[in-house]
């Protein structure tokens, strides 16, 4: 049993850093035991203390500022610049377009620049586009401006997959636009039985965005007429200049990865990497094999064959499209329901912090027991009921418990659900190759949520609320499958080891086949 040598040259690059640090990891020897001296909590806790709170307040100024709109409509965005219904579901359309359209050249300027300086600059970018949309005169520039608010905001999620390629220079991969995005990135700090309490810490910042849009639109609407101004421009003007405000901040807080991590110690870093190496395995040293994390272009291949990846798109539309067409409307569903238009705002707030409270909750019984499906099923199943409650009947107090109810579920599903297909997917290339596919086709489901709810369907919305329960049982059914054919096939597995089946391979070859090997386990 090995001890890991602690002799650390600050003068290395990063690329030589990496290369030691992985050398470190899989050395000769090395086991689980010769890390038994380093605390792993306290680890963990400098690891969270030092990402997860501006991953969250990014995401959280980036949900902020694509789902405003929602709460401008209702302070007289659309009579203001005669728009018609359809021109502003339009407007909502056409953010998701360019938010997809334009991640490749978000890649590629990366190529470029380094991530300290590229997501500052993103953030101002967006920053500024929100700030235009509170100067526009008519449906056009709205349009113009939705339309650029989805290229400034397609540098954010895909700028974490960036980073992990650049430092690693398989700049290919960049250019067809193959990484995952946020989630991916905890996947290389975090293991899998850890990940989704801190997916769930990140994208609950989606659900404060939404009481935090709620409390800021009905304070800032009080401001209609200052410097001539309808309230609804400055919601858009104040809420593009904080996240230019952030964006200062965001020079000096970004961290790359384990490898290169300047808050942990090369021991710490070499740990952190061992870890995340030898996870999903069995635990018998004789048969734990590194994951493959090289480029391979085999790896794209079996990604985009893998059938796991599109029945998680299926469940991943059940939950994005609820979770689109909730932040976009859910402000004009409530005024709808004959409250007042600062009833309609305060009244979105408890609804997002229950939301935030019940992910984070969720999450960390879901990695205390190192479950997935059944919090995601269950979840879906209460947002099912949610919309028939939605759908039987048109009195305010029960429409309101019911987009209550849907949204508090949605929001815990939702990183359980790209924490499962992460937890399920070996070897890095992989794993990011899949996810990008899971995101990029997920987000088609918020281009069709959009559309759902039509102002002609006013106030009961039967036709929103039906489609959303449609793509909840949709998801219902893939998310049963998934857990019926991992379970069949874990079952396949152990049965194979019991026989010594995997005497058959060398360790090189069950690297190779990643989550298709038969030491590794499906989480369920």
């Amino acid at each position: 049993m090995e001890k890991p040598p602690a002799h650390e040259d600050k003068h290395a690059t990063k690329a030589e850093q990496i290369s030691r640090i992985d050398a470190l990891a899989t050395a000769p020897g090395v086991t689980r035991e010769s890390f038994a001296h380093l605390d792993e909590k306290a680890i963990l806790r400098k690891m969270d203390l030092r990402l997860i709170p501006m991953l969250a307040l990014l995401y959280l100024l980036s949900f902020l500022d694509r789902g405003n709109i929602g709460n401008a409509r209702i302070e007289g965005l659309v009579e203001d610049l005669g728009m018609t219904g359809p021109q502003y579901n339009w407007c909502l359309t056409a953010f998701f377009f360019t938010y997809a359209a334009f991640e490749v050249p978000s890649n590629l300027l990366l190529k470029k620049l380094r991530p300290s300086i590229w997501l500052p600059s993103i953030m101002v970018a967006w920053g500024v586009v929100m700030t235009l949309m509170g100067i526009v005169q008519n449906y056009h520039g709205l349009l113009i401006a939705r339309i650029f608010l989805g290229v400034t905001e397609a540098g954010l999620i895909w700028l974490c997959r960036l980073v992990y390629a650049a430092e690693r220079g398989i700049m290919k991969l960049m250019e067809n636009r193959l990484f995952p995005g946020v989630a991916y990135y905890i996947t290389m700090w975090y293991c899998r039985h850890e990940a989704q309490f801190r997916q769930a810490l990140f994208f609950s910042a989606a659900s404060v965005a939404g009481a935090f849009s709620g409390l800021l639109a009905f304070g800032i609407a009080k401001m209609d007429g200052i410097g001539g101004l309808e309230g609804w421009r400055w919601i858009f003007i104040l809420e593009g200049i904080l996240t230019v405000v952030v964006a200062i901040l965001a020079y000096f807080t970004l961290f790359d990865f384990p490898e290169t991590a300047s808050f942990l110690n090369e021991e710490e870093r070499a740990f952190v990497v061992y870890r995340l190496k030898y996870q999903g395995q069995q635990k018998d040293d004789n048969v734990r094999v590194a994951q493959d994390d090289s480029f391979q272009w085999k790896y794209v291949k079996a990604a985009f064959l893998d059938w796991q990846i599109y029945m998680s798109i299926l469940v991943y539309w059940g939950i994005v499209a609820p979770l689109y067409g909730i932040s976009l409307f859910l402000p004009t569903i409530i005024r709808g329901l004959g409250f007042s238009r600062a009833a309609a705002q305060l009244l979105t707030v408890p609804i997002y912090i229950t939301a935030s409270v019940l992910a984070v909750g969720t999450a960390w019984v879901s990695d205390k027991y190192g479950r997935r499906s059944p919090f995601i099923l269950v979840c879906l199943g209460i947002m099912a009921v949610g919309f028939i409650m939605c759908l039987s009947t048109g009195t305010p107090g029960v429409v309101y418990a019911g987009v209550f109810i849907a949204a508090a579920a949605l929001y815990p599903a939702f990183p359980g659900n790209i924490t499962w297909l992460s937890n399920n997917l070996a070897g890095s290339t992989k794993r990011a190759t899949g996810q990008a596919i899971q995101i990029a086709m997920g987000n088609l489901a918020g281009a069709m949520a959009s559309n759902f709810y039509r102002s002609k369907d006013s106030p009961r919305y039967i036709l929103g609320h039906a489609l959303e329960l449609a793509f909840i049982c949709v998801g219902i059914l893939a998310g049963l499958f998934l857990v019926w054919n991992y379970t069949r096939i874990n079952k396949k597995r152990e049965r194979q080891m019991a026989e010594g089946a995997h005497n058959g391979y060398t360790p090189e070859e069950l690297s190779e086949l990643g989550d298709r090997a038969i030491n590794f386990r499906y989480f369920l």
